[in-house]
């Protein structure tokens, strides 16, 4: 696939995500501009979920903030390799997941900074987690995670 701007990359990964889910059945609205830390609104009759999308077409997406409440959820969507007729790889990234990388990396490099919205921040200033696919290898094609969040509340998993 072609090289894409880093707008159109953007825009690409939200569509793709949104797409995937209204696929499931799962009504999402994309939300204009740039609202922080939320790409796609997930409504049903119960709750409403928070979807922030990472698109690379690189070895990595660099500096992710990542999620910190139960509702939030981080859909990571890997272009790399792919033709443009190809699906991306999707990485389903949920609370639990994020709260384990930042413990990994926290072990790795005791001087990081997390903070109350679960920002890692180095020694240097430098905020976010830089995150290799291998990293998130059990979240791959994890679909079931969004989809047991907005089923549990009406009676499902």
């Amino acid at each position: 696939m072609e090289r894409l701007s880093k707008e159109l990359l953007g825009l690409a990964g939200e569509y793709t995500v949104a797409g995937e889910l209204c696929k499931r059945g799962i009504y999402a609205q994309l939300t204009l501009g740039h609202h922080k830390r939320t790409d796609i609104l997930v409504e049903t009759e119960f709750r409403f979920l928070r979807v922030q999308v990472k698109a690379k077409q690189d070895n990595e997406w660099p500096s992710i903030t990542g999620v910190y409440t139960e509702d939030d959820m981080l859909v990571l969507v890997d272009f790399k390799g792919k033709e443009k007729h190809e699906s991306p790889d999707f990485y389903i990234v949920d609370l639990e997941d994020w709260e384990a990388m930042l413990l990994a990396e926290k072990e790795k490099y005791p001087d990081v900074q997390i903070d109350e919205k679960l920002t890692i921040t180095y020694k240097d200033g430098w905020k976010g987690l830089d995150i290799k696919p291998s990293r998130v290898q059990e979240c791959k094609d994890r679909w079931d995670k969004i989809l047991s969040k907005i089923n549990h509340d009406a009676g499902g998993a």
